[in-house]
């Protein structure tokens, strides 16, 4: 069973309540017709430099790849076994790139450090 994360491209004053409502509105398949937000081009970049997923080698640490890219978000399937290292990173990335990460596994939503410190 995988570990599984997002980090989502929301506006500022974005709440816990819209990113539960976007993830809703991607598992029913509604992605609308948009341009990817830089933030999450940047955010996808730095982490498959990292970790690649594509093609995915040994010792990688998504259970799912490539990971699944929207204009708004993207999707981290990880191994149950990753290294706390992947966590630490994508949370440092989704951090540095304003995004808000989503833990499937509770529900939890995890603003960026520069929006609470605002």
């Amino acid at each position: 069973m995988s570990f599984d994360l997002s980090v989502w491209a929301l506006p500022d004053g974005a709440t816990p309540e819209d990113v539960h409502a976007a993830v809703r509105r991607c598992r029913e398949g509604r992605h609308g017709d948009r341009h990817p937000d830089p933030r999450v081009v940047a955010f996808y970049r730095a982490i498959t430099a990292t970790y690649p997923d594509r093609p995915v080698g040994p010792g990688t640490p998504w259970e799912v790849a490539p990971l699944h890219a929207a204009a708004d978000h993207v999707e981290l399937n990880l191994v149950p076994t990753c290294e706390d290292q992947v966590l630490l990173d994508i949370e440092r990335l989704a951090g540095e790139h304003d995004l808000m990460l989503f833990d499937a596994q509770d529900g939890s939503v995890y603003p960026p450090p520069s929006r609470v410190a605002r």
